[in-house]
């Protein structure tokens, strides 16, 4: 089978809580569990048919692997060490967090050891794509900006506009034909399911931003609509996976990529010689 010059990147599927921050931790295994989202590893498998593929075991709501290293709590209560989920429920007991020494051997365990091999896996140049593989709640939670709107059935993100052309003042992490050729991919494969958008509501994370700017190495980020495979997302804590579904719709997934690259390829357009 061909290995496609991919990096897939699964960021938020782990539910392991490190021992340091366990007993300060107020989520239940189920309230973990529809926080994390671990469907996305099970969604996103593909590691014997990409070059390299990167995922962690550990839980986005310990340590957030797509937030800046410096977004640190109190300030940042949705930063890389997280006080309060995007349905404003508290991750740690009686209003506690953990204190700076916690937080530091957190990031120098977890955090930059992702990071790392990131850069690592970019390096010896078999890397012609990274996707950085997300999921995304049906409707907007109160915390974020599209709060209570419908969202669509895939989000890509480039850190550009709704056409994936580079807004001003800012790099888009991938050319825009590349993002628009995925998209007609997804609406392709996924047909009358649902409504297929570039950069709305998500344009990608400080993954896809960070290791762009790093190695120069094209980035998108992936969002798939948590619907495709779970039922009850409305309530934290009370949903469950179809897995027939999630299998079906990861290989929907991998058909809607691989015809993608195989376009861009037949056109000789998968080169990329500016940033």
């Amino acid at each position: 089978m061909r290995r496609y010059p991919f990096l897939i990147s699964v960021p938020h599927g782990g539910t392991r809580v490190p021992e340091e921050i366990s007993l300060l931790f107020a989520l239940s295994k189920a309230e973990l569990s529809y926080y994390s989202d671990p469907a996305t590893r099970a969604l996103y498998q593909f590691h014997d048919r990409v070059v390299s593929y990167l995922d962690t075991d550990i839980s986005r709501m310990a340590v957030d692997l797509n937030r800046p290293p410096y977004h640190l709590p109190p300030r940042h209560p949705d930063g890389v060490v997280k006080l309060r989920t995007v349905q404003d429920t508290p991750v740690y007991r009686d209003g506690a967090f953990p204190d700076i020494r916690v937080i530091h051997r957190l990031l120098m365990d977890h955090y930059f050891p992702y990071h790392a091999e990131i850069d690592r896996l970019l390096d010896p140049g078999w890397i012609a794509l990274a996707m950085d593989c997300h999921s995304m709640l049906p409707h907007g939670p109160p915390a974020q900006r599209d709060a209570g709107k419908e969202r669509p059935l895939i989000c890509l993100g480039n850190n550009g506009d709704e056409k994936g052309e580079q807004r001003q003042g800012s790099l888009s992490t991938c050319p825009a034909p590349w993002i628009q050729a995925l998209a007609a991919a997804f609406r392709e494969e996924f047909g009358e399911s649902g409504e297929v958008t570039i950069n709305k509501p998500f344009s990608g994370g400080f993954i896809t931003n960070a290791h762009y700017w790093h190695k120069g190495i094209p980035w998108i980020q992936i969002e798939v609509n948590r619907s495709l495979y779970e039922n009850g997302t409305e309530i934290p804590g009370t949903s469950s996976i179809a897995h027939d579904d999630l299998r079906f719709n990861g290989k929907r997934i991998w058909s809607a990529i691989c015809s993608f690259w195989d376009h861009l390829e037949s056109a000789g357009t998968t080169e990329v010689t500016t940033r």
